[in-house]
């Protein structure tokens, strides 16, 4: 492990709701942290199921809401402006950043960290934006935690080319970007007009000691007593990417030829829908839906089998959380990170997008298989938060060794 000198670091969410990205930000500012460097968790909202799990170590930053968007703050890019209008309009969600555009220039003038990490697109924009205004020498690097092509492509239609846009003009004057996977690389390089070499893949770190000991903690339901039929699980938000539907029309064909449950964890606005679906398909009886669990590794360590159905990932979270504790996995050879994360099914089958038979084919080949869990294990351990807190420090202090030449901090073109 290298030592690099103490440091000054930001990380920037909207607020700490249950997913993947949340989760693993936290896991790396703990890194950091222990490591001897100041880390500030700079959020417009404090609030989310993640939050008792923000480090100590670690300082929150909640910003203030401005009712009337600044004059001078949103000179920083007039032109996006109506385009994340229709963008969220379309999704039906709130102009989620950019009331807190001025509470972060703020932020950026008075404690002025090296470098700020930015995740999720709004967040990302917000970052760039409130940088050109800030006029501070904060290193502003952004990350991907979607495969975008896929997303814009889900989207479509005019608020979709609006976002497209925006990231495009906007991206390029961050100092460095970092994808979770290649695949999500490639996708970050199409939409934004990024060159691909400049684009740092760090995988997820996901794999600690506190993960592996809460995976030892008692499960709380009944069909994970001994002797019950085996346990198809899954888990992620209740939304079209990850293709509940996909699943449940998979278990059906499994229920056909043998006796298995599957419990679905997570939240979402699919949930009446899926649930609706899991009465016409008949297997209401046999579906769980416990909601957002706190600790789901102790559910996948009990489990026979965790699938992932998804029509796109940024890069896989409960792949990786699976292997760690010795679960077998089942896929869709989705865009993102699942391929990478079995390497090309080594570690556990791929299943084609969207073909509910093959997943189902793959799903009952799993079960009648006995698992490797040690070496399943072994390969989860890979994706560790130590490992990728190296990495970060790497592209935070910007000492990339072979980077392609890049843009030095304060000197972000269009500010």
């Amino acid at each position: 492990m290298k030592t690099h000198a103490p440091s000054h670091f930001a990380f920037f969410l909207f607020d700490l709701h249950g997913g993947g990205v949340a989760a693993v930000t936290l896991a790396l500012a703990a890194e950091l942290t222990d490591r001897g460097h100041r880390v500030d968790l700079v959020l417009c909202r404090a609030t989310g199921s993640h939050w008792e799990q923000v480090p100590d170590s670690v300082q929150v930053f909640q910003l203030r809401r401005s009712v009337l968007f600044p004059v001078h703050v949103l000179a920083a890019a007039p032109r996006d402006v109506p385009g994340l209008l229709l963008d969220f309009a379309w999704t039906r969600r709130p102009i989620i950043t950019l009331p807190y555009l001025q509470g972060l220039v703020r932020y950026l003038r008075r404690e002025r960290p090296v470098t700020l990490l930015a995740a999720k697109e709004t967040a990302n924009l917000a970052a760039i934006w409130a940088a050109g205004v800030a006029g501070a020498s904060t290193r502003i690097v952004i990350s991907a935690h979607t495969h975008l092509s896929s997303e814009l492509a889900h989207r479509a239609g005019a608020a979709a080319l609006f976002l497209k846009s925006v990231i495009r003009r906007n991206y390029r004057r961050a100092d460095a970007w970092v994808a979770v996977a290649n695949g999500t690389a490639n996708a970050l390089s199409e939409c934004a007009g990024l060159p691909r070499r400049e684009i740092a893949t760090i995988h997820n770190g996901v794999v600690n000691a506190k993960l592996i000991k809460r995976a030892g903690e008692h499960v709380d339901h009944p069909w994970f007593q001994p002797h019950s039929p085996p346990v198809v699980l899954s888990a992620g938000r209740l939304e079209p990417a990850k293709d509940f539907a996909l699943l449940l029309r998979a278990f059906t064909r499994i229920r056909e030829e043998r006796r298995a449950r599957l419990v679905v964890l997570g939240e979402g606005a699919l949930r009446a829908d899926l649930e609706a679906l899991a009465r016409d398909l008949g297997i209401d009886s046999d579906l769980a839906m416990p909601g957002f669990v706190q600790n789901p590794y102790s559910w996948m360590a009990r489990a026979a089998v965790f699938v992932v159905s998804s029509a796109w990932e940024g890069f896989g979270n409960v792949i990786v959380e699976a292997l760690a504790v010795g679960c077998p996995v089942v896929s869709t050879d989705c865009p993102g990170g699942p391929a990478e994360i079995l390497d090309g099914g080594a570690y556990g089958r791929l299943a084609p997008v969207g073909d509910s038979d093959a997943l189902a084919r793959a799903i009952v080949a799993t079960l009648d298989e006995s698992p490797r869990r040690e070496r399943l294990r072994r390969r989860g351990r890979h994706f560790s938060s130590a490992r990728a807190a190296e990495q970060y420090l790497d592209v935070l202090l910007d000492e990339r060794c072979g980077r392609a030449p890049g843009k030095q901090a304060g000197e972000r073109g269009g500010r």
